[in-house]
């Protein structure tokens, strides 16, 4: 499709960036790159502007909510800080905010990635687990990124019917925080086995809301599902139905075993 805007073949997919303190840097890791263009869209990066970020993603066609080397403000939830919240990032926090305003009075699509996922939760008015670690008695190590863990998919869940019936898949692991209460119009659509939510979607089926805890941009090139996720966010951002032949899985999921 040519691009009502600026003459480019796809939807404009907008990334928020993410921030270095170090560099005093705004930007969007290659990785999303890739993603958005294999799945068909265009990217570009939302910058850490609250202000005047509107003007800007009212010219794009869906949104990816990246992580963030940072933690949502638990004011934003009405909770103290734990002594764990290290980084709080208030025009990251006030950039999703703004975001997210525009995507529900659009019904634009939006993908929440980590930090993404817990600002879109804490936007529609749930709660985080501020520390795995010390709040989820028997819990996992989410926060080593060199471990993988299982995950079990919500029957019925959009993320369940991407993989055709497929039940665990093995997911990759960098957060320290979770959804807890889970937001007006939203729902679990994964857990890990530690009962972590590790995925939310919108209850609305014609509009897309997905968010994951996971890293699909690290995985697109070898888990189909990381890939479908990307491309159905492209779909939806065009508004193009799936297809028949994107509903089957592609490829084989990174998966222990089928659930009976």
């Amino acid at each position: 499709m040519e691009h009502r805007y600026l003459g480019l073949a796809g939807p404009v997919i907008g990334i928020i960036g993410q921030w270095t303190e170090e560099k005093q840097r705004c930007y969007v890791s290659g990785e999303f790159l890739r993603a958005v263009d294999a799945a068909g869209g265009v990217p570009a990066m939302i910058p850490l502007l609250p202000a005047g970020v509107e003007k800007l993603v009212a010219r794009m066609d869906g949104y990816i909510l990246s992580g963030n080397a940072s933690d949502m403000d638990p004011a934003r939830y009405g909770q103290p800080r734990h002594p764990q919240v290290k980084t709080i990032q208030p025009e990251r926090d006030e950039t999703d905010w703004r975001v997210l305003e525009h995507v529900f009075r659009t019904r634009k699509p939006v993908l929440g990635i980590c930090f993404g996922m817990q600002s879109l939760n804490v936007y529609r008015g749930g709660t985080l687990v501020q520390h795995i670690a010390a709040q989820v008695p028997g819990a996992l190590d989410h926060a080593n990124r060199q471990l993988e863990h299982l995950i079990a998919l919500e029957p019925g869940s959009r993320l369940a019917e991407w993989t055709g019936g497929i039940r665990e898949l093995l997911v990759n692991s960098t957060h320290h925080q979770s959804a807890d209460r889970i937001g007006t119009g939203l729902r679990v659509a994964a857990r890990a086995p530690d009962g972590v939510v590790e995925a939310i979607e919108g209850d609305s089926s014609d509009h897309f809301v997905i968010g994951v805890e996971w890293h699909p941009e690290r995985m697109w090139e070898t888990e189909p599902l990381a890939a479908r996720i990307f491309r159905e966010l492209v779909l939806a951002a065009a508004r193009i139905p799936s297809s028949e032949e994107s509903r089957g899985p592609a490829g084989t999921h990174s998966i222990v075993e089928k659930a009976q």
